[in-house]
């Protein structure tokens, strides 16, 4: 049993399940049990034999592989920098980041095609503060929080502070910041640009597809409503820039 080499940390319908998808193609690449392991978020109490557990054991003879999870919540959870640091203290970390706006509206409408959410748009972004108001309590008690992990739209789009807990437990060559968009536009050249981050030569890839797309609903919200997301989200942008010109693939070559 081993521990991961790598994690994919989110954003959350940032591309992530895709960006896995691509990543794990690699010959010497082996994926976990499963795409979200949620250990360092909801299953921590299950043990880090649990967590080992999860991952290919190595064989000897054969070429060593690497090893890897994507959890988006990872990225949010107020917790789990820490607790990555302290069980992978020598993983390599990837965070896709997307539009702070496009971002939150494509969490509502996934909640809401999952049922999980039961108030129209407009009445779930003002009842998020009050939904969350206890959660970081609650999660440093070892609960956890449903609103924080499926009601938290714009809390999710402010990449600062989630970026600064793992800079503040990770060297910034094992952090690898990239844009949701440019994953979008060309998932193969992102894909071979986390290869090399990861140490990995890159290879051909034979299957380009879309994980957990959604379906385009929110080119329907009022223009009035996506002004006042705007405005919430003010100056988010300008920090996900920020963190892309510090963490992101031009960095990684200095």
């Amino acid at each position: 049993m081993g521990r991961p080499n790598f994690l994919i940390l989110g954003c959350q319908k940032g591309g992530t399940t895709s960006l896995y998808d691509l990543v794990v193609q690699h010959p010497r690449i082996a994926a976990a049990s499963e795409k979200e392991l949620q250990f360092f978020s909801l299953h921590y109490s299950r043990g880090l034999q649990w967590y080992q557990s999860q991952f290919p054991r190595e064989r000897h003879g054969l070429r060593r592989k690497l090893s890897g999870e994507a959890t988006p919540y990872y990225l949010f959870h107020p917790l789990a920098a820490e607790r990555i640091a302290r069980h992978c203290p020598r993983a390599r970390l990837v965070v896709l980041l997307r539009d702070p706006v496009d971002r939150a509206l494509s969490q509502y409408f996934h909640s809401r095609r999952l049922g999980l959410e039961p108030l129209p748009l407009e009445a779930a972004l003002d009842a998020e503060a009050t939904r969350l108001a206890d959660a970081e309590v609650t999660l440093a008690a070892g609960k956890p929080h449903r609103s924080h992990q499926e009601h938290s739209y714009l809390s999710r789009s402010r990449y600062g502070h989630q970026l600064e807990r793992y800079a503040a437990q990770f060297p910034a060559n094992q952090l690898l910041v990239l844009r949701s968009e440019a994953f979008f536009a060309d998932p193969a050249g992102v894909t071979k640009q986390v290869w090399r981050f990861l140490g990995m030569k890159p290879k051909p890839l034979h299957h380009l597809r879309a994980s957990n797309r959604g379906l385009g609903e929110a080119s329907h919200v009022p223009p009035s409503t996506r002004a006042w997301l705007e405005q919430q989200l003010q100056g988010e942008r300008a920090v996900m820039e920020e963190w892309l010109a510090r963490l992101g693939p031009h960095a990684q070559l200095t």
